[in-house]
């Protein structure tokens, strides 16, 4: 596998159109993320993933808001998202439109895979990171997502969106209340998955977009099996284990959970660690010391909530496992750090 996965640019040079609506060059800012403006205007330009944190990382500092991520979704159109939102826009259904985005949607962006469902009462889109980000990198893209997932939808719909639930994993940020610009989205932070997940009437995906065009849509699906049958798989598997594992809340997922996330087999999955010298299990035991010893550090939490955030069935569990892996009881451990 590469050593860092490449994204596709083009979102991230949408990002200086929205820095100088906000006041500020983009320019000095690309040169401080050891970038240059040539590498976000060529055709079908990529960026390293490292090259991305950089970015995110100067573009907050500079900006001095929080909400530059949400602005960022709040200004991409379909059109935005290549050959794929023109596939999108030319859907006879909202239906048939999620169901060609999900097919489609590392064409997009490999950051996160999209799942949908459609039952008889209702529907539900999911978006779950696939690639291993820093807390703040992961946080920004779900806050791009769950914005531009919103305009999205009602710009195929062209009309105001009708009620309907968003569930995103990171905590409340400080500009939750730009979230009411999200028409008919009651939103929830802090939820116990990892991602943004958005549940609706099923009625609604039964609506015929304004766009729709047969012959368009043709062309567009042919295009984007060429564009996928090319695209190569270029994450960190470990790394991304790792990430999820941090970032899951009320228990860790297991191998079948993250193995389906990638769609692959569990098996599958585990062949890929293995190349890389590594283990579903050690990674498992790894995340929980590591979030074990920050939430004692922490101090907000006794020891029985630890142990329950944690996933462990009671607190005599968890400290039989955390002295085994430290060599230290919990108490003990807390007494003593800094």
């Amino acid at each position: 596998m590469a050593q860092y996965p490449e994204l596709p640019a083009r979102y991230y040079l949408r990002m200086g159109e929205v820095l100088l609506r906000m006041g500020v060059d983009p320019l000095p800012l690309l040169q401080r993320a050891g970038l240059r403006r040539e590498q976000l205007l060529a055709a079908d330009a990529m960026l390293r993933l490292d090259q991305v944190e950089n970015l995110i990382a100067e573009a907050e500092a500079a900006v001095g808001r929080s909400d530059l991520a949400f602005e960022l979704g709040r200004s991409l159109r379909l059109s935005a998202h290549s050959i794929v939102g023109y596939g999108i826009l030319s859907s006879p259904t909202l239906d048939y439109a999620m169901r060609l985005t999900s097919r489609f949607f590392r064409l997009i962006s490999p950051t996160v895979r999209m799942s949908y469902r459609l039952d008889a009462a209702s529907a539900e889109i999911r978006f779950e990171p696939v690639l291993p980000l820093s807390h703040r990198a992961l946080v920004f893209h779900l806050e791009t997502v769950a914005a531009g997932i919103h305009n999205a939808l009602q710009e195929l719909l062209g009309e105001r969106l009708p009620r309907y639930q968003m569930q995103i994993s990171i905590a409340e940020p400080v500009h939750a209340a730009r979230y009411a610009d999200l028409e008919g989205a009651r939103v929830q932070f802090g939820w116990d998955g990892t991602g943004v997940r958005m549940l609706m009437s099923a009625a609604i995906m039964g609506r015929a977009p304004a766009l729709a065009d047969a012959t368009a849509l043709k062309l567009a699906e042919d295009r984007c099996r060429a564009l996928l049958t090319d695209a190569v798989s270029e994450g960190r598997v470990a790394d991304w284990i790792r990430m999820m594992l941090r970032e899951a809340s009320g228990g860790l997922p297991s191998l079948e959970d993250m193995a389906h996330t990638l769609n692959l087999s569990a098996r599958t999955l585990d062949r890929h660690l293995q190349r890389e010298g590594s283990g579903f299990r050690a990674l498992q035991q790894e995340i929980l010391r590591e979030r074990a010893c920050a939430l004692l550090e922490a101090g907000r939490l006794s020891v029985t909530q630890i142990a329950h955030e944690l996933g462990y069935t009671d607190a005599a569990n968890f400290s039989r496992a955390f002295k085994r892996d430290t060599g230290m009881s919990p108490r003990d451990w807390r007494s003593q750090a800094p």
